[in-house]
This record gives C-alpha cells, structure tokens and sequence, in this order.
C-alpha cells in the first residue's frame, strides 16, 4: 500500500503537499482520500483488467459521461492505472438502505441509463453479460479452478438464460450495482465508480440491483413497476429472473477468477460460496418460472 500511496502523493494534480489516507471497502481497486486545500478527492488506483472487461479507457469515458449526465461526480485528473475524482461528503449506502429508498434508487438508474447513453463518446465497451459469463467459464476451466467439475453445467445454465431473456434494448449500464455505489448527499444521489460500465440490456443492472441488495419477491415487483411506469406482466419477470440470476453467475465467477488473479486482501472463498448459494436459489425460482 506504501508504493500506492507514494504514487498518489507525488500526482503534479495537487497544489501542495498531500497526506493520502486509505479507503476501504473496494475489491477491485486501491483507493484513498486525499485534502489538497479546501478541496478534497477520492483517488482510484487500478489497471487494466482485461479478464474482469475492466479497461480503464473506457472507465474514463464512463465517468466522464456520467459527470456530463448528472448522476456522477466530476473526474479531474485521469492517468493509466489511476483517476482522480471529486469526493462526495454523504452516506455511502447499505444493502437496506438501497431498500428503503427504492423510489429514488430506481430513478437514478433510470435517468443513467438515458442519459449517459446520451453522453458517451469515443471508444467505449459493451458489457453483453453471457460473453462475460462464457469467458469466464472459458477461463476458470483453462486454469482448473477448483470447482471445474461444475462449469459445464453452470456453460449450459447460461445458454438458457440468454435464450430466456430474448431480443433487447440496450444501454450504457453501470454494471455493478452495489450498495456502497449508491451515496446520498442529503440532497441528491449519486452513482459511483464505472470500472465495469458498458452497453448491455437494462435488465442486467435491475436484477443486479436487486441480487446486490438482496430485495425480496415484492421489492422486485416495485422495482419493475418504478422503471418501466407499469404493472410487470409474466413475460417481464421471467425475462427479469433471467438477469437476476444472470448477475448471482457473474458475481459467483468474477469471485472465483479473484480467487485466483487478485492481489487484494480479501476473503474471496467465501465471497463465492455466498454467491454461489444465492444463485442456485435464485435459478430455482427461474426454473419454476420457466416450466
């Protein structure tokens, strides 16, 4: 963390000497606070991550988009490996407060997805979630994960799931809807951190929404109702389940490619195994669905 640190401390960006501080809580990035003055910054340090499809070119122009959208704040300073954003003072949230403030939740990832589809320029990826999950699975076998036994049955899992989701819109989504990207200001929201931002359908970030936030049967429901302006009918909420499931699989084998590629202090087993457990009951519910 020290050479991180000694990184961010020599930026020509700052006015004046800086005293970066750790922030915790990612498992892709190292990240710090940094006070240069009045103004204070949140630094992310990364590389590419062509596995994960996490380009930093296109993280910049994500955020960059999203600044331009409203949704996001300001990026300042953008080398390889590292950008420098404003610092939101505010309330990163939780899984429960996701819950709470479903209404405006809902409505910011609406307004991102129309408005920073707007925005982006220049080169910028697609995150088709069933390629992420195939090169996943492509990979695991490659490097015989220790659950190897499992990726033929989880490669057919993913067919039906795409075949079940069917012709799509398409955004520019976030991608990785966690809780503590969410951050509440006290006025406003503000959706965070664009490593894994790219066109893909938006039922992927509204069942990652809710398999991140763990939201319950009637949640869901509300969810669906909130974006789309509509009652969900049978045809939306298997399409839905799909990409609900859809995101338990990533999130279970973005975890098991960690546990064997990422450098970060984290306990990344069990990290799987949480979400390996989600996503077999959440395929369940899809199969009784799908009948």
């Amino acid at each position: 963390m020290s050479a991180a640190a000694d990184r961010v401390r020599a930026l020509s960006f700052w006015r004046g000497p800086v005293d970066p501080k750790p922030l915790g809580g990612g498992i892709t990035n190292s990240n710090f606070v940094v006070e240069d003055g009045p103004r204070k910054y949140v630094v992310r340090l990364g590389a590419d991550i062509p596995l994960h499809n996490v380009m930093r070119f296109n993280e910049r122009a994500a955020s960059v988009a999203a600044e331009a959208a409203g949704v996001s704040p300001a990026l300042r300073h953008f080398e390889p490996g590292l950008v420098v954003i404003d610092f939101i003072e505010g309330r990163t949230f939780t899984d429960a407060d996701v819950r709470a403030n479903l209404p405006r939740v809902a409505e910011l990832v609406k307004r991102s997805h129309r408005e920073v589809t707007r925005h982006i320029r220049g080169p910028a990826l697609g995150f088709w979630t069933f390629h992420v999950l195939r090169n996943y699975l492509s990979a695991l076998a490659e490097r015989r994960h220790r659950l190897a036994a499992d990726l033929p049955r989880l490669a057919a899992v993913t067919e039906r799931l795409e075949a079940a989701l069917g012709p799509t819109e398409i955004v520019f989504g976030h991608n990785d809807l966690l809780p503590a990207n969410f951050i509440d200001d006290g006025r406003r929201l503000w959706l965070i951190d664009w490593d894994y931002g790219g066109f893909n359908t938006p039922l992927f970030d509204l069942g990652n929404l809710a398999s991140n936030n763990e939201f319950d049967h009637a949640q869901r429901e509300a969810l669906l109702s909130l974006y789309y302006e509509r009652a969900p009918d049978d045809a939306l909420r298997l399409r839905f389940q799909a990409m609900f499931v859809s995101s338990l699989l990533r999130e279970s084998l973005w975890s098991m490619i960690s546990e064997l590629e990422s450098q970060i202090d984290f306990d990344y087993r069990a990290y799987t195994a949480t979400n390996l457990a989600r996503f077999e009951r959440g395929l369940a519910d899809f199969e009784a669905m799908d009948r």
